[in-house]
């Protein structure tokens, strides 16, 4: 399994007038929680793109279970269960503290420049083969 945590603050333009956080600003937590996760196990996003890869969400979810608010700090939990092969997905969790605030997924697949599915680039796979060996 693949772990990393990432904290942010909340801040007021991520807020309503009630100074609960927008639900719409959880999706790129997400994006700060899953480049900083890929930037941890050696293979920086920043790196795939340079190399011609992209990763597109083709599928998210988010369920939503207590409310954030102006000035939380709170922790982004990114989690990936199972080796990607072609597809990656990618688990949620964003608390504050130990408080469980909102799951969520999202599922990408690597594309070229050109926005044609590829299968994703060797340094990747042999990274995820090492973090997932045959034997889980």
């Amino acid at each position: 399994m693949l772990v990393s945590r990432t904290q942010i603050n909340v801040r007021y333009a991520e807020t309503d007038m009630m100074g609960i956080v927008y639900h719409g600003n959880y999706l790129p937590w997400f994006e700060v929680g899953r480049t900083t996760m890929l930037k941890e196990c050696g293979v920086p996003y920043r790196e795939l793109e340079a190399q011609g890869y992209f990763l597109p969400v083709i599928e998210v979810g988010v369920k939503y279970l207590r409310p954030s608010l102006y000035d939380d700090t709170l922790t982004i939990i990114s989690r990936i269960s199972e080796r990607p092969v072609l597809r990656i997905r990618i688990e949620y969790e964003v608390r504050r503290g130990e408080e469980l605030l909102v799951t969520g997924f999202t599922v990408h697949t690597f594309i070229n420049k050109a926005g044609e599915p590829v299968r994703p680039p060797p340094a990747f796979a042999e990274k995820m083969r090492e973090i997932f060996p045959a034997t889980q």
